[in-house]
């Protein structure tokens, strides 16, 4: 990839440090654009928050020292897992052993196909996860979220008015944010909607600060660890490879994908191919180790964020420095016992009213890449994969393999979406 005209236009390049007032405050910057989607991800799954910081900023330096410094981006929390953890967790009646356990092998799956690009190319993923496959897997993982969205927001039987109409105003700021806002401002729709949904369930006093009250300034992050600590702030769980933990490793599939388009928008931003060099065997790498990381001391899974290339795009500023340093930050708030205990007081009614929108979001992101990649629904196969795959997916059809193997949820439905598209035959173009 040539330098591009936007390559041009940037203000600082990724080797080129901006003056220290500039970069603290441009840092900040970032930690706005990731705060909201990445706490949102452990308050639905009732993790630790502030792991999920230390996490954010252990792995995007993870990333950073894969990738040689060559590639500004910063890692958050993952929406794609969050179905999958929750059914996890449910299945051990709340033990996150399955889930931590999944995630890490997620972590691990990422590093393997890494090694595997470098010497085959990354070519036999497309091949086995076509837009075909890809768009329907990614809106059963929005839309099998749908009916906890609705329940946190109150739109159930004998629901609470007060919390219905908390969700509302969480909803319709984000959304307003998201359809007319211009400038920063519109970077950070979930931040500025929790905190506007916070205050209307303060008014209807929905909120206990008393947690808050009793939290330290400074405290270490509520680590969990697969072994036992003298530390009474840190968990315990188990390696457990039981099927609730490798019905997660499919929908590493969707993030690789994922992470490969994040790659090619911020090699547009930057006037770089990132693809090309540091290269998708390093990119994939940083993304899989943080994601291991993250897991072994109990947060959620990590993923590329769009929020912060479209920062980057917005400020015309690509200083990995700046990236840096916003891993950093986040790494600091991590260890503010009062901010952890203040963010775990947002009521559910604000997460659920976000929700409704971010799943949303989620699902319509696949149905946008079929729209993107002009998926012709004209031809059967295609009806065939994306019908099956949404039935089995959100259908809650489960399959047993034996007695140690149960595959169900977005796990079997890729798995149907796979087999389907190396099976089924391409058609020729019909004539009218």
């Amino acid at each position: 990839m040539e330098t591009s005209a936007i390559n041009r236009q940037l203000i600082y390049g990724v080797e080129q440090t901006p003056p220290l007032k500039q970069r603290i405050l441009l840092s900040f910057q970032h930690v706005f654009a990731m705060f909201g989607a990445t706490i949102l991800v452990p308050l639905v799954l009732k993790m630790s928050v502030s792991t999920a910081f230390l996490a954010s900023g252990i792995g995007t330096l993870i990333y950073m020292v894969c990738t040689k410094f060559k590639a500004p981006v910063y890692l958050g929390s993952s929406f794609a897992y969050i179905a999958a953890m929750a059914f996890a967790k449910e299945q051990l009646g709340g033990d996150i052993s399955a889930a931590q356990t999944g995630i890490m092998m997620v972590g691990l799956l990422y590093v393997l196909v890494a090694t595997i690009v470098k010497f085959t190319g990354s070519q036999w993923i497309n091949k086995l996860f076509p837009p075909i496959v890809i768009g329907p897997m990614i809106m059963v993982i929005g839309l099998g979220l749908a009916s906890t969205a609705v329940k946190n927001a109150g739109f159930i039987e004998d629901g609470d008015w007060k919390q219905i109409v908390t969700a509302l105003v969480t909803f319709l700021v984000a959304s307003l944010i998201q359809t007319k806002a211009k400038g920063f401002i519109r970077v950070v729709p979930f931040l500025v909607a929790i905190l506007v949904g916070y205050i209307c369930a303060i008014f209807f006093g929905l909120v206990d600060f008393t947690e808050v009250k009793e939290a330290a300034w400074f405290s270490l992050p509520d680590l969990s660890l697969p072994f036992a600590t003298t530390i009474p702030e840190f968990g315990q769980y188990r390696f457990y490879f039981g099927p609730e933990a490798w019905a997660i490793l499919p929908i590493a599939f969707v993030t690789i994908a994922e992470h490969m388009g994040d790659s090619l928008v911020l090699s547009e931003i930057i006037g770089r191919n990132i693809i090309e060099n540091p290269g998708l065997k390093r990119t994939w790498a940083g993304d899989g180790i943080a994601t291991f990381v993250s897991a072994l001391i109990g947060g959620p899974a990590n993923t590329t964020y769009g929020e912060n290339t479209g920062v980057i795009a917005l400020t015309k500023i690509a200083s990995i420095s700046v990236i840096r340093n916003a891993a950093f930050i986040a790494i600091a708030m991590s260890f503010l016992g009062k901010l952890s205990a203040l963010i775990a007081t947002i009521p559910t009614a604000v997460l659920g009213g976000m929700s409704i929108l971010l799943y949303g979001v989620i699902a319509s992101n696949g149905l946008k890449v079929l729209i993107k990649n002009r998926v012709d629904f004209n031809q059967s196969r295609n009806l065939v994969i994306a019908s099956a795959m949404m039935v089995i997916g959100l259908g809650g059809a489960v399959l047993e393999v034996g007695s140690a193997l149960v595959i169900s949820g977005t796990a079997l439905s890729a798995l149907v979406g796979v087999a389907l598209n190396l099976i089924l035959p391409h058609e020729s173009n019909l004539e009218e």
